[in-house]
């Protein structure tokens, strides 16, 4: 008889399924048994999302993968998408808020005057609003079964103050304060959180119109790849005594 996979029966919500790290890490996952709500923001990224969804279930038709568009700049939009969610396939186990912009690049040399309170809150509300929003929805039913994996998306930008702008730097900061209070207060029912902190990964869109010389900056010397987050993702989905946590996957640029 073969041994049955980790994460068989769950079910994780996988937020910003139309990027590289969001793709790695639902693949990641569905091997382990879990099925797979994917989530994808627009009409433009739909074939992305149909694409993800064809391939998990080529490989492991017995799992629940569907796909879900939701404007998560919104907090309608993530009560929608968790809504649908549930409909659709049930209440998921894991929650990983993976979603995300970069908003107006104005780099480490830029003036802070450029980024109107406007866009501040739109950047914050997109990375740690909705994350917020989607981890309250998501933990009474994880209470209920006394098991849960929350794990957000951060940036090592949220501790270096980042090559994007303040807007960004200090959204991801905020991550670490939510993962924090979430893994005191819920920990005891079996309910880890953790933050994923990763440096330049080749295959995301923040990395469309990045300067190869940033890899002078990185010890390993080169960029990171999204299936080294993924496999990140896997251990803390997998790991019941790993919580309170910021994991940095980033080539060496920070100690931890």
């Amino acid at each position: 008889m073969s041994q049955q996979q980790p994460l068989s029966e769950k079910l994780a919500l996988i937020t910003g399924c139309s990027g590289g790290i969001g793709q790695a890490s639902a693949r990641a996952l569905a091997r382990l048994g879990c099925s797979i709500a994917v989530h994808h923001s627009s009409e433009s990224s739909k074939p992305i999302a149909d694409k993800l969804v064809f391939e998990i279930l080529s490989l492991s038709p017995g799992l629940r993968v569907h796909a879900f568009q939701a404007d998560l700049s919104t907090y309608d939009g993530a009560e929608k998408l968790h809504e649908n969610v549930v409909k659709t396939l049930g209440h998921p186990d894991i929650l990983f808020a993976n979603h995300g912009t970069t908003g107006r690049k104005i780099g480490p040399t830029g003036d802070i005057q450029d980024i109107s309170v406007e866009h501040f809150e739109e950047i914050w509300r997109t990375h740690a609003g909705t994350s917020f929003r989607l981890t309250q929805l998501c933990l009474p039913y994880m209470e209920s079964q006394k098991w849960g994996r929350i794990i957000y998306t951060s940036s090592v930008a949220a501790t270096t103050g980042g090559v994007i702008g303040p807007h960004y730097a200090s959204s991801k900061s905020a991550l670490h304060g939510l993962a924090h209070w979430v893994s005191q207060r819920y920990s005891k029912d079996g309910i880890t959180s953790n933050i994923i902190s990763p440096a330049l990964i080749a295959d995301t869109v923040m990395m469309s119109d990045v300067n190869p010389e940033l890899t002078k900056r990185i010890p390993v010397g080169r960029f990171g790849r999204s299936e080294e987050i993924a496999s990140v993702v896997a251990l803390v989905a997998t790991n019941a005594y790993m919580t309170n946590h910021i994991i940095p996957v980033d080539g060496g640029m920070t100690s931890g």
